[in-house]
């Protein structure tokens, strides 16, 4: 494995202390400067002062990093010798295919699948006396951290040859019925399933918070007036709830679909990309650490920076329509 450079220890020290002590000391000395001026030349100069110091941060933090990972993504392995767009070509060939295919899974599962218990939680919660004990057990995955997640549940899935003891606890409350262990890690399809199962798990207290505040904000005039019109449960929830919980529903959707495009921590804990589980992000780190090959790595995050581009497009139009 590449050894990481020298200077990315001081690199992250100095974004992580010198520059808010660097912001700290220009807004100090700004409006020392901006006490000296005429009050008039102060009134015009104090919002391009202030609107600049944020252009520098967003131009050092994000515009240059990007503009350099796009540069990288033409270049050869060393960023040595210009390779064109051969670097993209190879990200959506050969193996690169599957990976990519991993994640549209993850793409199409997560997000649906936390939608859909996250809103049957969230109604069903508004609906009964114990809604905030219940709420409190929903979200106590989510005081845990994706990597001690995927530990936890490496060992729940754990697998033996049948015969031999079973350590994993879904494992061995199969054996205790009789039914042969199940290699959830190992056996295709299954395993990216059981992936994409814990994401669900750890984020779903989040998706049923954000819901069931929505809910509580619907009108309960308009309920009880469908209700004394005869409409059923399932008819309000898709005529009334549904409809003005929208914006919310969008985050939820929003913030899974980015989480799948990046996930990493979950699959480089429980299978290391192994068995046919492997995804992009996992593959990033891979072609950056392991195979030291920039131009492959550029290449990946350039895709998924275009990738998740369109989900924070469309979040941006529906907060400015909320707005209005």
């Amino acid at each position: 494995m590449a050894r990481i450079p020298a200077y990315v220890p001081f690199l992250v020290v100095v974004g992580a202390i010198g520059i808010p002590i660097l912001v700290y000391a220009a807004l100090g000395i700004g409006e020392r400067v901006l006490a000296h001026l005429p009050a008039r030349l102060e009134r015009r100069t104090r919002p391009w002062l202030w609107l600049g110091l944020p252009l520098v941060l967003v131009v050092v933090i994000l515009v240059y990093p990007i503009v350099t990972t796009l540069g990288t993504s033409i270049m050869g392995a060393r960023s040595e010798t210009f390779v064109g767009l051969d670097n993209y070509r190879w990200a959506f060939s050969g193996t690169m295919l599957g990976i990519v295919g991993n994640n549209i899974l993850w793409l199409v599962v997560y997000p649906i699948v936390t939608l859909i218990l996250a809103l049957a939680a969230a109604v069903l919660f508004d609906k009964v006396r114990y809604g905030p004990l219940a709420m409190s057990i929903v979200l106590l995955p989510t005081a845990i951290s994706f990597t001690a997640g995927a530990v936890i549940w490496s060992e729940i899935y754990s697998f033996q040859p049948e015969g031999s003891p079973q350590i994993g606890l879904l494992n061995a409350i199969l054996h205790l019925f009789g039914f042969a262990p199940v290699p959830w890690l190992i056996q295709p399809i299954v395993n990216n399933l059981a992936l994409i199962f814990v994401a669900v798990w750890l984020h779903l207290g989040v998706a049923t918070l954000i819901l069931s505040a929505a809910i509580k904000n619907v009108g309960g005039d308009m309920v009880e007036a469908a209700r004394l019109d005869g409409a059923g449960e399932f008819h309000i929830f898709a005529s009334i709830i549904l409809p003005n919980i929208l914006p919310a529903v969008l985050v939820v959707l929003t913030t899974t679909l980015i989480t799948s495009l990046k996930v990493f921590d979950i699959v480089y804990v429980m299978t290391n990309g192994n068995f046919g589980t492997d995804v992009i992000a996992n593959r990033l780190y891979y072609e950056l650490f392991a195979a030291s090959n920039f131009g492959h790595a550029s290449a990946i995050a350039v895709i998924l920076l275009f990738a998740a581009l369109p989900v924070a497009l469309i979040n941006v139009v529906q907060f400015r329509r909320e707005a209005k």
